[in-house]
């Protein structure tokens, strides 16, 4: 009866540790969740398929945040029209790649799941890197988020992250506000890009130029004439050169 009871309270044992036990035993993921990033993974990675897979969650200086649903007008075509313009510079310039909504390592209390990402790649000098699981970890060149409901987070506590963090330039685009923001980390702070004649010019990404009223009006033909402008001029060809020489191991 003794060997029983011990085998019995074994293999209770091996079932409660078991992973499929430990994951049951996670507490659901939730909105306003104080917790590390490693936490944060793990009960995300804990929910259901379907949630998983319809469900947006950051983990923001500490704090999860799950989005709302997302209406058309005020996201899903601004969040469009955003990418086609960083997808056309992209495809125009080897060794940098552009990637929406990744989710983003940044540090042991963010893990930002931003709208788009510009980066250049680890060979050609890029500070992020890739992981084993396939997120990206450490600073993207440029990140922009679609603040249409949640610019005091976007402008709040994202900002601080992503400027401790070493973001170089971060857009945020103000939906209901009809504005667009454009910073630049200078000496350890984020600094306005002001535009000159309508146009913002990036300072780390040559030749990535906005027309910024073209781009609140959703008129994309000039956007896309304005950024072709900047793809044609003499830096954007010096710093694609620049680029395929770190490339290649040959100097700039």
């Amino acid at each position: 009866m003794e060997a029983v009871l011990i085998t019995m309270t074994s293999s209770l044992a091996k079932a409660l540790n078991s992973p499929a036990a430990l994951v049951e035993n996670l507490p659901p993921l939730e909105n306003g969740d104080r917790l590390t990033r490693p936490e944060f993974e793990r009960r995300y990675q804990a929910m259901p398929t379907k949630k998983n897979r319809t469900k947006k969650a950051e983990l923001i200086e500490g704090v999860v945040y799950m989005a709302s649903p997302l209406r058309f007008k005020f996201h899903a075509e601004p969040h469009g029209n955003l990418i086609g313009w960083l997808w056309t510079y992209k495809a125009a310039t080897p060794e940098v790649q552009m990637g929406i909504e990744p989710t983003i390592r940044l540090d042991i209390d963010n893990e930002p799941q931003p709208d788009g990402v510009l980066l250049i790649s680890q060979p050609s000098g890029g500070k992020s890197t890739l992981s084993e699981e396939g997120y990206l970890e450490g600073a993207p060149e440029l990140v922009v988020e679609i603040a249409a409901s949640s610019a005091a987070i976007d402008l709040g506590d994202k900002k601080r992250a992503y400027r401790r963090s070493g973001v170089q330039e971060y857009l945020v685009w103000q939906v209901f506000d009809q504005k667009i923001d454009w910073f630049s980390l200078q000496d350890g702070d984020y600094i306005s890009l002001l535009p000159n004649q309508g146009i913002i010019c990036s300072l780390v990404f040559p030749g990535l130029w906005l027309d910024v009223a073209a781009m609140l009006n959703g008129d994309m033909p000039r956007v896309l004439d304005i950024l072709q402008v900047g793809i044609n001029g003499l830096e954007h060809q010096e710093f694609v050169q620049k680029l395929i020489a770190l490339q290649s191991g040959a100097a700039p």
